[in-house]
């Protein structure tokens, strides 16, 4: 069984129900039991504890927590620009600098040091990652608290190594020039025999 327990199916709501059923019909699912975990951070309200994170509204964890795991994250995967924003106020520049050396991080929650241990080991091993670690999250945060932590960490750590790949710092000239068609467009939609009748008119 996986180290996180899924919600019983009978348990589940009847529209994620469903909407498995269909994917599972349709080919998409191979199987629901990554969904019956990832559903218990489904959540319908959002939580009214004052502090949430302008990225992240909607989200059970705290502002502070998100913005320090974000913080990491961008500094993980070389991303500058998120680097050097603050989104939230209680990310201090003394409380960023202790980031990068976990022996620095004694001010910090016990959530904080645990949620920054799990994406230090998500981006750099995660097979390192294991049941002691586990257990020890469960201690200090709910079971939909460590789905969000994992889904949310693996968004941020992907979004900033795509950030670092296209070097948005960099000084030489684009590889991928501007071109307004290509806003929002797929490769089919351009080429096209009507998109590329309707290029031609517009040169």
């Amino acid at each position: 069984m996986p180290r996180i327990a899924p919600i019983p199916w009978d348990e589940l709501k009847p529209e994620q129900r469903a909407t498995f059923e269909a994917g599972i019909a349709s080919g998409a699912f191979r199987i629901a039991l990554p969904l019956q975990i990832l559903a218990y951070s489904d959540h319908d309200t959002v939580p009214d504890d004052g502090d949430r994170h302008p990225n992240y509204p909607r989200h059970l964890l705290d502002g502070k927590l998100l913005e320090l795991l974000r913080i990491r994250s961008a500094q993980l995967g070389g991303c500058e620009p998120c680097m050097a924003s603050r989104k939230v106020k209680g990310a201090t520049e003394d409380v960023v600098a202790c980031l990068t050396d976990p022996s620095l991080r004694g001010d910090l929650s016990t959530r904080e040091r645990l949620a920054l241990e799990f994406i230090d080991l998500l981006a750099t091993d995660h097979h390192r990652i294991g049941d002691d670690l586990f257990r020890r999250l469960a201690q200090h945060f709910t079971t939909a608290e460590i789905v969000e932590l994992g889904s949310t960490c693996g968004h941020m750590i992907g979004t900033h190594r795509f950030l670092h790949a296209i070097d948005v710092f960099g000084e030489s000239d684009p590889i991928i020039p501007y071109a307004p068609e290509q806003v929002g467009a797929t490769w089919a939609e351009l080429h096209s025999q009507g998109a590329q009748t309707r290029l031609e008119k517009a040169s």
